[in-house]
This record gives C-alpha cells, structure tokens and sequence, in this order.
C-alpha cells in the first residue's frame, strides 16, 4: 500500500492528543476515587460498572478516527488489469529436435499443452497469430480474436526438420504489419490509437536454416516489436537420425542475444512446468498491466463500522452518546 497524500498524515498527532488525553483523564479519575475515603458514600452515589467497556468504546473510537485521517492520505494500492487489446505473435520450433524425450512427454508435446495455456488465459480483447517454422516458416494463424482457432492448429503442429527461426520472426513481422498497418508499437507501451505487438518465439535449438536470426531482431526492434525469447529442453536431449543418437541441445545464448537486440525478455525452461510458468509471466507482462487504485473508501468504511460501534456501545453501557 502507498499513500498518495502522506503530508496529510501529521493529522494523526491530533489523535494521539486525544488517547493521550484520555489516559491522562482516566489516571485523574482514579486518583480523585482513592481520595474519596467514605467508601460505603461512595458505592451509593457512583456504584461500580465494569471499567473495559469504558475503555472499549474510547478505543474504537479513537481507532475510527485515526481510519479515517489515514483515508485523508489517499492509500492505494497496485491491482492487475487485463489490457484492453493488443497483438501476440506466438512462433513455435517444430524441427525434429522437438521430437526429444528429456522434456516429458516430450519437447513439442510440453510445448503445445504450455501454448494452449497462454492461450485461454490471455486477455480476449487481445488477437493472437501462429507461426510455426522449422526448415521454413508458416503462419498457421493470422492475429484474430478467436483464441480457439489458435488453440485448433496449436492442436495440429507436427515435427518437421531444420531450424528456420529467422523466417519465423521475418513472418511473425509481416503478419502483425497486414493486421495493424503503421500503427504498431512496442507491447510494453499502448496507446489508444495504436496496436500493442509483441513476438514470443520457442525454440530449443540453433538456427540451422534461413535469415539470420539476429537480422531477424534488428527488424523486429525498429518496427518497434519486441521478441520475448524461450529457449526449451536441456543439454542431454537427443534425437534418433538414421540410427544414430544425435544431441539437441538448447541454444540460450542465442535466444538472449535475440531478445537483447529486439527489446525483448529471454527465458530458459528445461521442463513442461517450467515452461508453463514463462508463458505466465510472459503474459503478465504483454496482457495486463499494473495500475494506482485508491483505496480510501475502505479506510472510511471501517471507520464509520468502528465510531457506530462506540457509539452504540456507549448508548446500551452508559446511555450516553460517547
């Protein structure tokens, strides 16, 4: 919680003045009492009342209004809210690499349950596109917002062979261009009059195929599209080529370079869980974002509850107003 207004906070002094007060009136009373020695007198003309419901009305009262300077600060907080749209461009590896077993069930399996997550929980106000690239690159989806005609041909990726993810970018570019003309810029900034755009590309290995895939950055940084990088599997991931075992290993280093030079974030996941978890934080970063909500109301509701339960307590235990 942050307080928008903190100077007005020194009204809390006036409050402790008053519990001061009170505490300082309470030891007088007491005094006076001692000093009283007729005591019988004294059970007759002030007989005795339970002293803490005394107290527990001075308190709840002072609690309500020290609630009540504290709304005058204007506290608020940071909330999580969905984007109102926005353009994500999902790039999925299907080489044969993909095929690898060290990610159960295996890489593409993991890769394709993690994608449908992000999926439905992505905003619906957001258009979400499907490349899948391995020897080339082919947009299965163009951004639309029917998140189950992604999810559909997300369901139908199939392993091929080669590494194309400089064509996958280069194709992720021109799709969100036909779909927002001029207007793109970078998902990290929106603007009403413009389309947000971000490409996330999994791959678990090097570019072997097409365009290099740090050309393909650069061209994605000065059309102002990020590309949020993950690179998947772990370094013992093997494939069989004409019966012969061939290591797959992940290439991280060139997915970060990826994501440096386009403005992106890069991520590494070596399980199907963690995969899932990048893809949520990715979309916490491309689909929501993080707004100053005041939450003074509260703090005036709850001292309105506690001065009209001193108030009423006072009525029933002393039949006084306070």
């Amino acid at each position: 919680m942050t307080l928008l207004a903190p100077n007005r906070l020194w009204l809390l002094l006036a409050v402790a003045g008053l519990a001061v007060a009170y505490v300082v009136l309470q030891r007088r009373r007491r005094h006076y009492a001692v000093r009283f020695t007729n005591l019988e007198l004294l059970d007759s003309v002030a007989p005795k009342r339970p002293g803490w419901r005394r107290h527990v009305v001075a308190i709840a009262a002072i609690v309500g209004v020290a609630a009540l300077v504290v709304s005058l600060a204007r506290p608020a907080r940071d909330v999580r809210v969905p984007k109102g749209k926005g353009t994500v461009m999902l790039a999925i590896d299907v080489s044969a690499s993909m095929t690898a077993t060290d990610v159960a069930p295996s890489r593409i399996d993991a890769a394709k349950t993690a994608a449908r997550q992000f999926v439905n929980e992505t905003p619906a106000g957001f258009q979400i596109g499907l490349v899948a690239f391995d020897s080339s690159a082919r947009v299965l989806v163009a951004p639309t917002a029917d998140h189950a005609a992604v999810i559909k041909q997300i369901d139908g990726l199939q392993p091929g062979s080669g590494t194309a993810a400089g064509e996958a970018i280069y194709a992720a570019l021109d799709s969100i261009a036909a779909t927002a003309g001029s207007n793109v810029v970078p998902a990290r900034q929106t603007n009403a009059k413009d389309l947000a755009a971000t490409i996330v590309l999994l791959s678990d290995g090097t570019t072997t195929v097409g365009r290099r895939v740090e050309d393909a950055a650069q061209a994605a940084k000065n059309v102002g599209v990020p590309v949020n990088t993950i690179a998947f599997g772990t370094d013992s991931g093997t494939v069989m080529v004409q019966g012969q075992v061939v290591p797959v290993p992940a290439d991280p280093q060139t997915m970060a370079t990826v994501a440096k030079i386009s403005g992106g974030s890069s991520f590494t996941a070596s399980s199907g869980s963690e995969l899932r978890q990048v893809y949520k934080d990715i979309q916490g970063r491309v689909g929501y974002t993080t707004q100053t909500r005041e939450i003074g109301r509260t703090f005036v509701a709850f001292s309105m509850v506690l001065l009209l339960a001193a108030v009423g307590a006072s009525l029933v235990w002393t039949a006084r107003f306070l």
